[in-house]
Order: structure tokens, then sequence, then C-alpha cells
């Protein structure tokens, strides 16, 4: 069982995958009626690990619902909520569930989520995290040394967040991740272009996107206050003021904003070491499969 998603991008396919949260639910049909726009055009499927600090279904079972139905998942694994034994008997259950990718994440804190009295584990930070996934992929031992037969060949994945630069700007960040066995790059959203053009020239004159693929965030902003919630409230967002004023002076907010997405996709496609698109948005999965049948 490999990843489809390495081989596409190694191929220098130029992939879109989407993201899903795992539902308030027991019921797996409720996972595919959920994706199943998605699927056919989505070349992975991101399964979020308890987002916003809050409790949904396992995203382990998540994930494994969708592989069962044919959708390439990429499973989010946060180092909030299990100590290290935990964790690596989820990355060998994943594996033999047909989980191929996973994005090793820091994961929201507790005190935002609506159980702010929960206790955080921590026990490995986001590089111990990668660390250990990448161990038992090329040593085929836990950490411990015991072996590991019939061990994962994970496609591993980090997180980053493109944002305005200066001279000093080294990359350092993500080596650290990329020796930590990071094979690729999901980014937070990316809104702004020039931005994201200078970022990304700079990481070339690095070589470090000759290191790792990166695929890069975005999705449909619904309303112009939502896009001001988003500048306001998440890390690393910086939409640009003619896009928000763009979107409320259109006589359909969410529908400009799908078009305002596509523009960007069509630009981004253009700039040196954009891979793909990664399109997220909670429960957003329809506005996402119209993004990305526009260019299927």
């Amino acid at each position: 069982m490999k990843s489809k998603l390495r081989k596409l991008l190694i191929d220098n396919k130029f992939v879109f995958t989407a993201e899903t949260s795992p539902p308030d639910s027991g019921n797996k049909n409720d996972i595919t009626e959920q994706v199943k726009c998605l699927t056919g055009l989505a070349d992975a499927i991101n399964v979020t690990d308890g987002a916003g600090a809050k409790s949904h279904m396992s995203a382990l079972a998540t994930a494994a619902i969708l592989a069962q139905n044919g959708i390439e998942p990429i499973l989010q694994f946060t180092t909030r909520d299990r100590n290290r034994i935990a964790i690596q008997g989820d990355l060998l259950g994943g594996w033999a569930l047909d989980i191929p990718n996973i994005l090793c994440l820091y994961g929201d804190e507790v005190k935002g989520g609506d159980q702010p009295n929960t206790k955080e584990v921590r026990d490995l930070d986001t590089i111990g995290l990668l660390k250990t996934a990448q161990e038992i992929k090329i040593k085929k031992m836990y950490p411990s040394g015991r072996k590991i037969a019939n061990a994962p060949e994970f496609f591993i994945g980090g997180a980053d967040t493109p944002y305005k630069i200066n001279n000093d700007f080294d990359g350092s960040n993500l080596r650290k991740k990329i020796d930590a066995g990071v094979e690729f790059f999901q980014t937070q959203y990316v809104f702004d272009e020039e931005i994201l053009e200078k970022y990304m020239l700079k990481l070339k004159q690095l070589k470090i996107t000759d290191k790792a693929f990166f695929i890069i965030g975005l999705g449909v902003i619904k309303s112009a206050n939502s896009a001001r919630w988003m500048n306001k409230n998440l890390f690393g967002i910086n939409i640009p003021e003619k896009i928000i004023n763009r979107i409320e002076q259109s006589n359909d907010e969410s529908l400009e904003g799908v078009k305002v997405c596509i523009e960007l996709i069509n630009k981004y496609k253009l700039i040196e070491g954009v891979s793909g698109i990664h399109l997220m948005g909670y429960k957003q999965e329809k506005e996402i499969s119209s993004v990305i049948s526009h260019f299927k």
C-alpha cells in the first residue's frame, strides 16, 4: 500500500487536497455522505484531529472509513491528546487500515475548546512526533529499539505558514522539520499572492523546495465579515483589504468567494515550487468541490 499522493507529486502533477472534520456522530454513513461531493475530485482528503480542541469521532476511524470507500486520506496527528505510546500504536494502526499519509501538527490548545479544563498531554513536541514517525519508517523499530514487522512507509507531512519575510529569513524551521522526516508541507491559508510569490522565491533560493513539496492552503471566503473575523482571530492569516472589499461589494458574497479562490489558484499554479492546493473550511465540502471541479 503506497501513497498515491506522493506518486502524483513525484510525477509533477498539480494536486488538490481537501479537508474534512470528523462528525459529531457514531454513524459511518455520515462521513461518506459528508465527503461524497469530493469523491473523484480531491487527490486526498485531510481528516482533522480534534480541531478547535473539541471532541468529534476519532480521526483515525474517520480516515479508515474514507480509505474503505476508495478515498485516500491524510490523517492529522496532534501532540495534544496522546502520549508517545498511544501515538506509536496509532501510527501502526493507521497504516494497517490503509492510511498512507500523515500530517504531524502541534494542535489547538484546549483553552480555546469547549472543555477548557482538559489536561493536555504534549508528551512529544511536533519535531518529536515527526522523528518518531520517521524512525518507525526508516529504522523499522520503535524508539525503544524493539523491531517492527511490516513497518509503515508513511508519506510524512508538516505544517507551514507563508508570511512576509525579511532578509534574515533562513528557513531554519522548515529545515528542522525536513531533517525530522517531512516530505511535504501543507500551509495555512494564503490569500496574498505577493507574499506567497516572495516566500516561494526565497525557498527556491535556499533550495528548500528541492527537499519537500509545498501544497498551499486556500479556502472559499463566505463573506466579507467572515474574512475580517479570520484576519482578527486566525494565526498567520492576511486577507488583503482589496479582496474583502470586492466580496463585500458583490451581489453574492459566497459566489464571489468561490471566484476569488479560483483566480488565486490560477495565479499560484504559475509560482515555481507550488505543487498543489489544499482547500480548507469547516463544513465547506460542497464549496471546495465546486472549486476543484473547475480544474478537473
